[in-house]
């Protein structure tokens, strides 16, 4: 029973920490990309209070809700959307012997709430009583829709590889050379992530200069920073199961496993602020295009490489 306090308590401070540590990432890494000044002000050196100010500036926001709204679904959906995430933390290792549940069914289990979560967002455009709310909401069905069978089939091909659905299973099966062999299969999962998660360039749903904010568009106060806070919890529940399965989570020399872990994860999650940075918001006929035409065919040929290689083997 203590360890399972001691687990959920970890847990806890990794989803209330690390997705703060990730939006001040994007706040510095933004501005030095980009040359902004108004990120480097707040708390003057450096900006260090900018995430302090955002949060202040949200709870002094007033709470508003629809006149014409379904109550009761436009102010759950916030926690529809930002619940499941952390109990996907659950069964994700950081090192080995550090996970709070280890289910032989893990990766499904994690495939399966990560799509709830997107749910919340659908929820909130349809519950909006606002036109630009419903069409983003829409688009953010149609977004999951494509994305999730290549997300599920990459990830099929490394759990076809390790042999178990364990993710500390598919960690403990994982060697070097998995790194060239599931590449593919890596870059499929992740850009599909990216793409659930709305991150740019697959924000189309939120696309300010045609549907305000899409589906948040009536959303003030703290249930949008919510929104927001889930979409960062998002970036390191990807960056986590990115490293987990497909760059060997806590293996590395020298270092302990739990910091590779880290490490792994702030790379990958810096990389995700990049891609924002760096390219331009997709069209929806190249995100429908991107997924149908190009990741389903390199996420097919993965696990066909991957089942070859298990028959070989």
């Amino acid at each position: 029973m203590r360890d399972v306090v001691l687990s959920l308590a970890v847990i806890l401070a990794v989803f209330l920490v690390l997705p703060l540590v990730v939006g001040q990432a994007e706040h510095k890494v933004m501005a030095h990309m980009q040359s902004r000044l108004g990120p480097m002000y707040a708390g003057r050196f450096h900006g260090w209070a900018q995430l302090i100010a955002d949060g202040v500036k949200f709870a002094q926001k007033e709470d508003v809700v629809p006149a014409a709204a379904d109550r009761r679904v436009f102010m759950i959906a916030p926690g529809v959307a930002l619940v499941p995430y952390l109990v996907v933390l659950i069964v994700i290792p950081i090192d080995r012997g550090a996970v709070a549940v280890d289910l032989d069914l893990g990766l499904f289990f994690v495939l399966a709430v990560m799509g709830v979560g997107v749910l919340g967002s659908v929820m909130a455009g349809w519950a909006s009583a606002n036109k630009y709310s419903l069409l983003g909401g829409m688009r953010v069905a149609a977004q999951l829709m494509s994305y999730e069978l290549p997300l599920v089939l990459a990830a099929s091909s490394v759990a076809m590889a390790a042999g178990t659905l364990s993710l500390p299973g598919i960690v403990e099966a994982w060697q070097w050379w998995w790194l060239p062999w599931q590449a593919v299969g890596g870059v499929v999962f992740f850009v599909a992530g990216l793409a659930e998660l709305r991150r740019p360039p697959f924000d189309m749903p939120v696309a300010e200069s045609e549907i305000i904010m899409g589906p948040l568009t009536e959303y003030t106060g703290m249930r949008f920073a919510l929104f927001m806070l889930t979409e960062y919890v998002g970036i390191v529940v990807l960056s986590f199961l990115t490293t987990v399965l497909f760059l060997g989570g806590w293996h590395g020399p020298l270092l302990p496993g739990w910091i590779w872990t880290l490490v792994k994860v702030f790379a990958l999650a810096f990389v995700v602020i990049w891609l924002r940075v760096s390219y331009p918001r997709l069209r929806e006929d190249q995100l429908q295009k991107l997924a149908w035409a190009g990741l389903v065919p390199l996420a097919l040929l993965q696990l066909a490489i991957t089942g070859v290689v298990k028959v070989l083997t």
